[in-house]
């Protein structure tokens, strides 16, 4: 009986490494669904396919139906990293004790929302001086739970008029994500909304909006927005390191391929601490305790 003992252990460490057995730990991420669901697959399966070279573990991402939903899979421990927005990740990290933000997207420092309107509905075509000029109109948030799409937008509303949007506009929605906010405005099914430039940079360049059915006419100032975040207790899976190793591969994803995929310029370190204005926002309007 010894003899086969010996013989097990001899066989597992010689020869299951040479069969691709000698690792089966996976990491496992998602992301907020803020675009279509084909062009986020897309996306993070290079991500993926890119961290697993890097880690030397198995990467897999795990798609998700909504920004709620994220937060839960992060909680559970079904994803361990998670590409978040400002508010999603301060969620998540509230959950899980000793959760930190660990890269940005270089324009995430500075993050900013336009707020853009139907030409023909409202007859504005340019900028605005301030908010004003939409009240009256219906109006879009993204997703409820969208830093770009509804906690910083509606702060500055409620800086503007002192009151809650639904007393400001005849009509309030929520698009579930900022492709189908600018969608719904084009279409005039909303007369006016609130979308992440980066998402509306990127569809302008692709030739997906008609700027003159659909216009931006005002933007907030800069505040920190999307990062990725790490669980707490990676590092109990992955071994003492892990997280460092993690943040390495994100700050050194150098192919444009990939960064064009976010869209970011590069990737650049952050902190819990960079988040605390988004915390005292969401403290503000009420989206957290």
């Amino acid at each position: 009986m010894m003899l086969l003992s010996r013989a097990l252990i001899l066989f597992t460490v010689l020869f299951l490494p040479s069969m691709g057995f000698a690792d089966q730990r996976e990491l496992v991420f998602t992301a907020i669904p803020d675009q279509d669901e084909s062009q986020l697959q897309q996306r993070f399966s290079k991500v993926a396919a890119y961290l697993e070279q890097e880690l030397g573990v198995k990467v897999r991402y795990l798609p998700v139906k909504s920004y709620g939903a994220a937060v839960t899979a992060f909680s559970h421990d079904q994803v361990q990293l998670a590409w978040f927005g400002g508010l999603s990740g301060v969620r998540a990290r509230m959950r899980v004790k000793g959760s930190e933000a660990i890269a940005q997207g270089y324009e995430d420092q500075f993050f900013k929302t336009y707020f853009i309107a139907n030409v023909e509905q409202t007859q504005l075509k340019g900028s605005v001086k301030n908010l004003d000029a939409l009240e009256g109109f219906t109006f879009t948030f993204g997703s409820k739970g969208s830093t770009s799409g509804r906690l910083m937008p509606e702060f500055y509303l409620r800086e503007q008029f002192g009151v809650v949007p639904n007393k400001v506009f005849t009509r309030v929605g929520y698009s579930g994500d900022h492709s189908r906010t600018i969608a719904l405005v084009e279409s005039g099914a909303f007369n006016t909304g609130a979308v992440n430039f980066k998402v509306w940079d990127q569809a302008v360049a692709a030739g997906k909006v008609d700027t003159s059915k659909v216009a931006v006419v005002w933007q907030t100032p800069g505040y920190p927005d999307y990062q990725w975040s790490i669980r707490g207790d990676v590092e109990q899976r992955f071994g003492v390191g892990f997280k460092e190793k993690v943040r390495e591969a994100l700050l050194t994803m150098r192919s444009p391929a990939l960064l064009a995929a976010f869209p970011r310029q590069s990737f650049v370190a952050a902190s819990n601490e960079d988040y605390a204005p988004i915390v005292d926002v969401a403290k503000r309007v009420g989206l957290i305790d």
